[in-house]
């Protein structure tokens, strides 16, 4: 996986260092500053992909004692290091924009200009699905992150291409800059998407989709003898989850009964997320007779009070640090 993961980001990098010269061609040959705007931005997939590179690169390694958890963290560094320069592009694009009203330019040769980055949006267009799908696939959260930077440098320049068009037959050259400060706007936006993303992964905010893919696994798979389960915690390390929660099953099993009952739990979670490592810390506590009324497992020898109904296992009951009883 992670050799198809590096060819994926290298064929990335190698296209997008091609159409940046297209780009920058593009700009000496009309002098365009929505032009260059789009090359400044295309400077960053190249860069972006090549800490992708490296973030893949460690990725790989094996967990050590120095990073028990393995090295997977480092792409949420990558995904961030590429927010913050698509952030600054946006504030350069912003600032050579102002510089385009005050002061007075001609454009040249906007038909060529126009075929240039028309073909280089198609290009982006099958470079940034192709890698949003495979990012999926892995899943990837580099190569995916890669992916929708492009896709946006794609609806960006198909703007860019109709603002050309529209100057080649109307003559309106302010347009050029106007559109240069929507490019600009568009690209902060996406690299303070990027940078939030990173935040979030570092800090280890809790992703409410994967929750709900563990409790939907569990509920789907629930056996009597999982009376309940929460504390449940989710930690993202590149393409692998860590997990903590506790388990609450009837006190009287043996320890190897209990064993085997969180052994299962962790089994199904890991079918269930195919392309991924799920590790899980699991905690078994013991019933309560306050557990009694929802424990499901009917032949149970110790039964204190009689079954009121199931409780379906939720965020809301799953994630607190409590019995649901």
């Amino acid at each position: 996986m992670l050799r198809k993961e590096f060819r994926i980001i290298l064929i990335s990098l190698l296209v997008s260092f091609l159409l940046t010269v297209a780009k920058f061609t593009a700009y000496f040959l009309t002098h365009s500053v929505a032009i260059l705007s789009d090359a400044l931005e295309s400077i960053i997939n190249v860069v972006a992909g090549a800490f992708a590179c490296y973030s893949i690169y460690l990725t790989g390694k094996p967990r050590d004692a120095n990073h028990p958890y393995g090295h997977g963290k480092v792409e949420f560094f990558s995904i961030g290091a590429e927010g913050a320069m698509i952030f600054i592009a946006g504030c350069l694009i912003l600032f050579k924009a102002v510089q385009y009203f005050i002061g007075t330019y001609q454009l040249e040769d906007v038909t060529r200009g126009i075929w240039l980055i028309g073909a280089t949006t198609l290009v982006n267009l099958l470079l940034g699905q192709y890698l949003v799908r495979e990012g999926r696939k892995l899943p990837s959260i580099t190569i995916t992150g890669n992916g929708q930077h492009i896709m946006t440098d794609v609806y960006s320049s198909l703007g860019l291409v109709v603002a050309l068009i529209v100057i080649h037959y109307t003559g309106w050259t302010w347009l050029d800059p106007v559109v240069s400060v929507a490019m600009g706007i568009l690209i902060l936006r996406k690299g303070y998407q990027l940078l939030r993303r990173s935040i979030s992964g570092l800090m280890d905010e809790t992703d409410m989709q994967v929750i709900d893919q563990v409790i939907n696994i569990l509920n789907q798979h629930r056996r009597p003898t999982w009376i309940d389960v929460h504390n449940m915690r989710v930690q993202q390390y590149g393409n692998n989850y860590h997990i903590d929660c506790h388990i609450t099953l009837p006190y009287y099993l043996e320890l190897s009964q209990a064993h085997d009952e969180l052994k299962a739990v962790e089994k199904l979670v890991n079918q269930g997320f195919a392309n991924s490592e799920v590790e899980f810390f699991i905690h078994a506590d013991p019933c309560l007779p306050v557990c009694c009324h929802y424990c499901q497992l009917m032949e149970c020898p110790v039964r204190k009070e009689k079954f009121s109904g199931k409780i379906t296992w939720t965020r809301e009951n799953v994630l607190p640090n409590r019995k649901h009883g």
